[in-house]
């Protein structure tokens, strides 16, 4: 039997998790970030981001941005190998902004939306220890 943690057959098994855990991620906040970044404050509060009626409209502009950066910042730099450091380190303000999004939620009694963060949490933690411990991207 083929050991699944080392040689080619296993890091390879990782890459693939890894890589489906990093688009996920893309998608999600290159998406969520496009909205705070081009929908009015009224447009997301109609959308379940209720929060962005109660809090300035510069913080919700700048989580956005952001999101947008951290998008590009956990495909790009691994994909091309250039400066594949950053892949964790946007895996890290992902991570950071759901421990903050979640107290968010809490203090306002919503608890309905506690599981996607607790998931999209998780993937940003597994991105952040499969880049730096399981299967770092060399750079160029």
């Amino acid at each position: 039997m083929t050991d699944m943690t080392s040689g080619v057959t296993g890091r390879s098994g990782w890459n693939i998790g890894l890589w489906a855990a990093q688009v996920l991620l893309a998608g999600f906040y290159g998406f969520a970030g496009f909205n705070k970044l081009t929908q009015s404050m009224e447009s997301l509060g109609a959308m379940g981001m209720s929060y962005a009626l109660d809090f300035p409209e510069l913080l919700t502009r700048f989580i956005g941005t952001m999101e947008i950066l951290g998008a590009i910042g956990i495909i790009l730099p691994a994909l091309t190998r250039i400066m594949p450091r950053l892949t964790p380190l946007a895996a890290l303000g992902f991570s950071l902004i759901q421990v903050l999004a979640m107290g968010v939620h809490i203090s306002r009694g919503e608890f309905m939306v506690l599981p996607m963060n607790l998931v999209l949490l998780a993937l940003s933690l597994f991105v952040l220890w499969g880049r730096e411990r399981k299967a770092p991207i060399a750079a160029r």
